[in-house]
């Protein structure tokens, strides 16, 4: 089988994979909460599943703020970051494989440019900023070959400062409530 064959195969069968994997996690959505229970590796795997969709994200932002109340703010937004930076190798394999979904539309030309004028400090930024459509910037940067340790580095960078923002608020709002209460 010729090279260029093997290739449209693999394309194929990881945005299969991908595609497989999005609809499974959106059915199973209110079962990947159940993982809390499991402390930090539970926080993770949230975190990871809830960052593996492709465009319809499973809420983990708020998980996290409640789990910032609960446990540690620290620790909880580091596992949150690595399971959420992780989770988004989905978008950028998605890219990677070529069957980018959104490729026609006017907003993601501007993402790929942002990201080829600006580099690794795009997925940094919109890393940082809670959004739903970070996946662009994974598509982005696996069509544009951006190297894969690279993109998960800015990107973990990223998701764990926006985590660290996301579990201390949750427990300072908790601390508040529970001062305004206790009074």
């Amino acid at each position: 089988m010729p090279k260029k064959n093997k290739k449209i195969i693999l394309r194929i069968g990881l945005f299969l994979i991908i595609l497989i994997v999005t609809g499974l996690l959106l059915i199973n959505r209110n079962n990947v909460q159940k993982f809390a229970r499991y402390g930090y590796p539970g926080i993770f795997l949230v975190s990871l599943f809830s960052n593996a969709t492709l465009i319809m994200p499973i809420p983990g932002i708020a998980f996290t703020s409640a789990m910032g109340a609960v446990f540690d703010p620290f620790w909880v937004a580091i596992a949150a970051g690595m399971g959420a930076a992780l989770g988004e190798i989905t978008g950028y394999l998605a890219g990677f494989s070529g069957q980018v979904i959104v490729s026609n539309q006017e907003w993601y030309d501007q993402v790929v440019n942002w990201m080829a004028r600006y580099g690794f400090l795009s997925i940094l930024i919109m890393a940082i900023i809670p959004n739903p459509v970070f996946d662009l910037a994974g598509m982005a940067a696996g069509m544009m070959r951006m190297p894969l340790l690279k993109f998960l580095t800015w990107c973990l960078i990223g998701k764990i400062i926006k985590m660290l923002l996301f579990a201390y608020s949750g427990a300072s709002i908790f601390n508040y409530f529970l001062e305004l209460f206790l009074k």
